[in-house]
């Protein structure tokens, strides 16, 4: 089974990334977090919470960036907890600008 994190090809083509994030991610900065290295690794988009307690991340920018936020979620450094990242990527829409916290 492929894994599902990872884009295919490679290089640095634009890409729409959309990572579902479960655990302790709400209510401890996570989403701030989010935006701050998204904003450092110039990618526009958002986090939002969902009613479920995840946050979704929808992020477009250049491949390597996008996987690079996904990496540092993986460190362990960001606020709270993140037990599973769930990720799918798509060609970019162009409709976003900036990175906002929902």
């Amino acid at each position: 089974m492929p894994d599902q994190r990872s884009p295919e090809g490679s290089g640095s083509d634009a890409v729409r990334m959309r990572a579902w994030v479960h655990g302790y991610v709400q209510g401890v900065g996570f989403r701030w977090w989010t935006r701050s290295r998204a904003l450092e690794l110039g990618l526009v988009g958002s986090a939002a919470n969902q009613r479920d307690g995840r946050v979704l991340i929808t992020a477009e920018g250049e491949r390597a960036a996008c996987q690079a936020l996904l990496d540092q979620i993986d460190a362990g450094k960001s606020p709270g907890q993140v037990d599973t990242v769930v990720t799918d990527w798509e060609p970019p829409r162009g409709d976003l600008t900036g990175f906002v916290e929902r």
